[in-house]
């Protein structure tokens, strides 16, 4: 059986979400939401997380325009994941995040929470929901 080891992020202006799946390459998780800090201290908590969880490939969200264009959000997010992934040593890869956060905010809503309360927790969701997408890419090649 082919182990699987990524995580899965939404970066945004403010805050970073960080999914992982299990080994089986199944099923993405929330881990974390980073706040943004400096460049080094993101780096710092996100190879903690590569050392625990043996992590080969980071899986990111580029947030497309709604005509499936690359606009400017999405080439910052691009040139910040290069720079991660340069930085970490570790694969990369682009998901198409649109809707992912509306996705993220339906869900929360669902448990009955409020979504101006729970930015956080969107963003692992919305981190979670990229992975998914990404992991069900991988089974299906």
């Amino acid at each position: 059986m082919k182990y699987v080891s990524a995580l899965g992020l939404d970066i945004g202006r403010k805050r970073i979400g960080v999914a992982g799946c299990d080994r089986s390459g199944l099923i993405a998780t929330g881990l974390t939401t980073l706040e943004h800090c400096s460049f080094r201290e993101v780096v710092e908590h996100l190879q903690a997380l590569v050392e625990e969880r043996q992590v080969e490939t980071l899986v990111v969200g580029l947030p497309y325009t709604m005509a499936g264009q690359e606009g400017f959000q999405a080439r910052r997010v691009k040139k910040f994941a290069q720079r991660l992934s340069r930085a970490l040593n570790l694969d990369l890869a682009y998901v198409d995040e649109r809707l992912t956060s509306v996705e993220a905010e339906q869900l929360i809503q669902a448990e009955r929470r409020s979504p101006s309360r729970n930015k956080a927790l969107i963003d692992r969701k919305a981190a979670a929901i990229i992975l998914q997408q990404w992991l069900d890419d991988q089974r299906i090649r």
